[in-house]
């Protein structure tokens, strides 16, 4: 892993760039993270990339937020990151689906923007439980929580990209 985090510190700023988008789709997100390399190490690279989701504005997490599919829905695409999105998402049954598709609209009508969470190793049934205890959040909890789930994807993609390879 160490010679993948030395290509990521090497890449042109544009490479880096676009490779951090997979991970989070804000433009201040990628630009915050290629501009801090080089990286010592792996976890000085997935707590910047922390720092940085946290930092941004509320504009740049739903400018993020708009490149994520829907909790329950099959991801469509061959990219990078509809792939992860389809593995982060597979302990979903086609029986979940209809229920999750309910919440979601109820979701959005509440709080505007599609329903974030680390789907990776959740079942189902809990990515519905929590969906429904957060609907009981108010707006300013609710974007507290959902930058912390932008920045754990961030960081769980930012991983997969360094042991893929940059």
């Amino acid at each position: 892993m160490a010679d993948r985090l030395a290509s990521f510190n090497a890449r042109p700023r544009a490479e880096a760039v676009a490779d951090l988008l997979t991970c989070c789709a804000s433009p201040v997100f990628a630009g915050e993270v290629a501009g801090r390399r080089p990286y010592g190490d792996l976890d000085e690279l997935l707590d910047t990339a922390s720092t940085a989701v946290r930092d941004l504005g509320w504009d740049e997490v739903l400018r993020a937020l708009s490149a994520h599919p829907r909790i329950g829905e099959r991801p469509k695409g061959e990219g990078r990151e509809a792939s992860w999105s389809r593995q982060e998402q597979s302990g979903v049954p086609d029986a979940m689906r209809a229920a999750l598709a309910d919440a979601n609209r109820a979701y959005e009508r509440r709080f505007g923007h599609v329903y974030l969470v680390c789907a990776t190793g959740l079942t189902g049934a809990q990515l519905l439980a929590r969906l429904e205890e957060r609907l009981a959040n108010d707006e300013e909890r609710e974007r507290e929580v959902v930058r912390a789930e932008l920045a754990a994807i961030a960081r769980l993609r930012l991983a997969k990209l360094m042991k893929e390879g940059a």
